[in-house]
C-alpha cells in the first residue's frame, strides 16, 4: 500500500485490510459540506459509516491518509474499482454546508502536493492531464461523470471545479514538473485561462510588441502567484524590463475583469 508521506496516517480499520486492491489511475477531488478537520472525518468514517475516501483535508490544511491508496475506497462509485483492476484515489475536503466555497489557500496548496506526488510515485504515475472521460486515467472532480456521480450532486461545487481548473491542476502540474503547462492534447484548459494569457502576452512583448503603462502589483499578484506558467527567460525579462511587467498586468487584468463579469 502507498502511504503519502506529507499526511497524518488515521489507518481505517477492517476497511483498510479487508478492501480490494486497485491499481491507481485517477485522482479526484470531493468536497465534504462540512467544515470538518482530518481527524473528525477520521472519527465520522470509523464510527458512522462505512463511506470513506483515501485523504481527508481540513480547512486549515490539515491532511490524514486513511487507506492505502492501493486499496479500493469507496468515494467515487465505479470509479472505485473497475473489471480491469483500475481505480482511483479520492480526497475530501472541508467546505461549506452547500459546498459553494472555493478552497482555502492552505488546501489549495495541500491538494497541489498530493497531485504531484500521485504523478511522480511509481504505483500511481496518474498522467498530467484531465480526465478525458469516467475511465481516462487523470485528475478529475466528483461531478465530473456520471458513472463517479450517480447521484447527479454538484460535488465539489461549481466554485471549486474552476478553482480546480485553473489553480489547482496547474499547480500540481508545475510542482511536478518543475515545468510550464501539459501540452495542448493533455489536458483541456478554456481560452480563457489565466496562464495561457500571461504566457501569449509575454511572447508577443518579447517579439517588439507595443508596451502600454499600467499597475505592476497587477502583475504580481496576476502572474507572479502562478510563476511556473512562465519560462526562465520569460521571467528574466520580467526581472530586468518593469514596463514589460506593467504591460502584461493591463492585458490579464482585462481578460480577469471580463471573466468576471460572465
Amino acid at each position: 500500500m502507498a502511504w503519502y508521506p506529507g499526511a497524518t496516517r488515521m489507518e481505517l480499520q477492517p476497511e483498510s485490510d479487508d478492501q480490494a486492491a486497485i491499481r491507481p489511475t485517477q485522482l479526484i477531488v470531493h468536497s465534504l459540506a462540512a467544515s470538518w478537520t482530518a481527524e473528525r472525518t477520521y472519527e465520522y468514517w470509523h464510527d458512522s459509516t462505512n463511506l470513506e475516501s483515501h485523504f481527508g483535508l481540513g480547512y486549515a490544511g490539515d491532511l490524514a491518509q486513511y487507506i492505502g491508496t492501493q486499496t479500493r475506497a469507496d468515494a467515487n462509485a465505479s470509479a472505485n474499482l473497475r473489471p480491469d483492476g483500475t481505480g482511483a484515489i479520492s480526497i475530501e475536503t472541508a467546505s461549506n454546508l452547500h459546498a459553494t466555497d472555493e478552497w482555502t489557500d492552505e488546501q489549495v496548496e495541500k491538494l497541489i502536493r498530493v497531485g504531484a506526488w500521485a504523478h511522480q510515485h511509481p504505483a500511481h504515475a496518474i498522467p498530467l492531464r484531465l480526465c478525458r472521460s469516467a475511465d481516462d486515467p487523470g485528475f478529475g472532480w466528483h461531478a465530473q461523470y456520471n458513472a463517479w456521480n450517480p447521484n447527479g450532486h454538484a460535488c465539489p461545487g461549481p466554485a471549486r471545479i474552476a478553482q480546480f481548473k485553473t489553480v489547482v491542476f496547474p499547480g500540481i502540474v508545475a510542482r511536478a514538473t518543475g515545468t510550464t503547462t501539459p501540452e495542448e492534447d493533455d489536458v483541456a484548459l478554456t481560452d480563457a485561462d489565466i496562464d495561457k494569457v500571461a504566457v501569449a502576452t509575454v511572447n508577443k512583448l518579447l517579439k517588439g510588441g507595443a508596451l502600454e503603462t499600467s499597475d505592476v502589483e497587477r502583475i504580481a499578484k496576476a502572474v507572479a502567484a502562478r510563476p511556473a506558467t512562465l519560462t526562465d527567460a520569460q521571467v528574466q525579462a520580467l526581472a530586468t524590463n518593469p514596463a514589460l511587467a506593467e504591460a502584461i498586468a493591463e492585458k490579464v487584468a482585462a481578460k480577469l475583469a471580463a471573466r468576471l463579469a460572465n
